[in-house]
């Protein structure tokens, strides 16, 4: 059986305190976009993971979407399963192509060997995973809450802009982005400003990694300001970064921002 886990992009990013386990309370909005690996599993005699395109630091064998396998064979007793990974989602981007991908194969494992799970039990389990893993399992935009996973709807659609994705060279670790972060209560909710129009999202809906990621890699905060420069509505760094995209009234091409860079257009 074969699925295309999609990224997504942070429509704002707040981290509102430290909690006492350790992880922040945030809010963001996530919304699901174009750019897509492929995940396939099917029966083998060991289970395995192969991973092709992108290439991801460390073991296959300890990606989450054997992870994801694993959670479930101990509560189902699956069969042996072989999960091919193609990696076209950048790594280190903001964009949740890991979670995306493990969230998949356990809706995958769903289908395939009949386990009916609810909406409600599939999220649990990717939960166990990561904090955004669970958003995957509807994949439609949400207002993200608590540690950014339990979700309220969230009815936006960005389909009238072209939207742009830019990705430099650059792996952002989410944990030193955070080890950087001063927790705040933002000055306008996000879940109350995000339903204006993009066109006056600029300097109110925020991402807080922004201010100490730009400090340490300028670089990043260079490609947002010449999307700006280039006539875009909206642009934003997307998670921890490193990913920056933008919306624009209309199609564009960037050359100046595509070598040695990564620019996926109307995404």
């Amino acid at each position: 059986m074969l699925s295309f886990p999609n990224a997504k992009i942070n429509l704002g990013l707040n981290i509102t305190e430290k909690r006492a386990d350790g992880y922040h309370n945030l809010e963001t909005v996530f919304y699901p976009i174009g750019l897509k690996d492929a995940v396939e599993i099917s029966d083998a005699e060991l289970t395995s993971c192969k991973i092709h395109g992108i290439h991801i630091p460390g073991d296959a064998q300890d990606n989450l979407c054997v992870k994801a396998y694993h959670m479930l064979n101990a509560d189902f007793g699956l069969p042996p399963q072989q999960i091919n990974l193609l990696k076209n989602i950048p790594v280190g981007a903001g964009l949740g192509g890991g979670s995306a991908d493990c969230a998949f194969v356990i809706k995958l494992l769903n289908q395939k060997f009949n386990l009916g799970l609810s909406v409600e039990a599939m999220q649990n389990y990717a939960r166990k995973l990561g904090t955004d893993c669970a958003f995957f399992i509807e994949n439609k935009p949400v207002y993200a809450f608590n540690k950014g996973d339990e979700f309220e709807s969230c009815e936006i659609d960005l389909s009238a802009y072209f939207k742009v994705l830019v990705k430099p060279p650059i792996h952002v670790s989410t944990g030193d982005a955070y080890a950087h972060i001063k927790p705040r209560k933002p000055l306008h909710s996000l879940k109350e400003i995000i339903h204006l129009s993009p066109t006056t999202w600029k300097n109110k809906v925020i991402n807080d990694f922004e201010d100490s990621v730009f400090v340490k890699y300028p670089q990043i905060h260079q490609i947002k300001t010449s999307l700006y420069d280039a006539g875009a509505v909206f642009a934003l760094m997307s998670g921890s970064g490193s990913s920056v995209f933008a919306l624009f009234n209309k199609a564009v091409k960037l050359p100046e921002l595509e070598q040695p860079n990564l620019v996926y257009y109307d995404i």
